[in-house]
């Protein structure tokens, strides 16, 4: 199989010194291990449409540093085996209770084989493209949950996602169509998890006539949820109402609504209360992500398993496992729905 590196045509850094950078980066990662044979400059020059002269230099540069040599009449091989540590650069939306705890077990899995350094872009492409330029070739890999503005344009943070290295990203939460392969992605299925969620729970919205979401303008939350959430109602004949705020809505029994955001929540369970209509009854609630405190109020959860997402990037990380994984995402019966 060939060896496959990734070059940036963009990027600012010289050919050569890219070069360098990804083959240390991989010998310390372990992707190329010692003793192990690296392609000739011939070999490297056509595979990856680069100057032969351009290779040279970087491989001299690399045997002035100890991390390859030569043997006369086979050629080059790895002489350093991988570093002790890894270093990775940890890119969130924001930090939620559920994004710590991806974070938490990401780097409880990790152990003492990495260090995590952590960064928010707070939804804004330009952020993040300032982050990852001022971050380029520190890192061995690079975790991202690519949440942005709904109005951000997709190209403008696709190109920032497509100018690391396939074998050095890490896409987390939500996956982004990237049309490479050699990355890692442990994602949710937005629309997908939310219609099969509403399916597994069919029978419990038997009783109500009306769904309606209740859908935070700057909450920022994925549009694929909705676009389930409406499949659902169309195949089932109930009628899909979406509502920013629990302050439009008028409470009537008959409905079930989904809720995204704690606030919301608790603002729905204040006004229902103040009706003296029945949850689970006469009105019905679903809440998304699950929390203990919704245990406790016997709130009827669907969620994703933040937990497990954290654990497989980081596994799928220290073995080598460059694939694209939907996460596990759960339906919890409980007496509000």
């Amino acid at each position: 199989m060939k060896y496959q590196l990734f070059i940036d045509p963009n990027d600012k850094t010289t050919k050569a010194k890219q070069i360098v950078q990804a083959i240390i980066r991989d010998i310390e990662k372990g992707i190329l291990q010692k003793n192990s044979r690296v392609p000739s400059i011939n070999d490297f020059s056509s595979d990856h449409k680069i100057a032969r002269d351009t290779v040279e230099k970087a491989y001299k540069r690399l045997k002035d540093q100890g991390y390859l040599i030569s043997v006369p009449g086979k050629g080059n091989y790895v002489a350093e085996g991988p570093g002790k540590e890894l270093r990775i650069l940890m890119v969130l939306n924001k930090m939620s209770s559920y994004k710590k705890e991806v974070y938490d077990t990401f780097i409880q899995t990790l152990g003492k084989k990495a260090k995590v350094e952590l960064q928010i872009h707070h939804y804004d492409p330009k952020l993040f493209k300032e982050i990852i330029e001022n971050n380029k070739g520190k890192y061995h890999y690079y975790a991202v949950m690519p949440h942005f503005f709904h109005d951000a344009k997709a190209a403008e943070y696709e190109e920032v996602l497509k100018s690391i290295s396939p074998h050095e990203l890490v896409l987390l939460d939500k996956n982004v169509p990237l049309k490479k392969d050699g990355y890692i992605s442990v994602y949710q299925d937005f629309k997908q998890d939310s219609y099969d969620a509403l399916q597994a729970a069919a029978a419990q919205f038997d009783k109500y006539s009306r769904i309606t979401v209740v859908f935070p303008k700057l909450s920022h939350h994925p549009v694929e949820i909705l676009y389930g959430i409406q499949l659902f109602c169309e195949e089932h004949d109930k009628q899909f109402l979406v509502v920013s705020e629990v302050d439009e809505v008028v409470i009537q029994k008959g409905e079930a609504f989904i809720i995204l955001t704690e606030p919301e929540l608790a603002d729905l369970i204040k006004k229902i209360r103040s009706t003296g209509l029945k949850q689970g009854v006469d009105i019905g609630i679903l809440s998304f992500n699950e929390t203990v405190m919704k245990e406790l109020l016997e709130i009827t959860v669907v969620t994703t398993d933040f937990k497990a997402m954290g654990e497989l990037a980081a596994n799928m990380i220290l073995q080598k496992e460059f694939k694209e994984v939907r996460n596990n995402f759960r339906f919890i019966q409980r007496q509000s729905l």
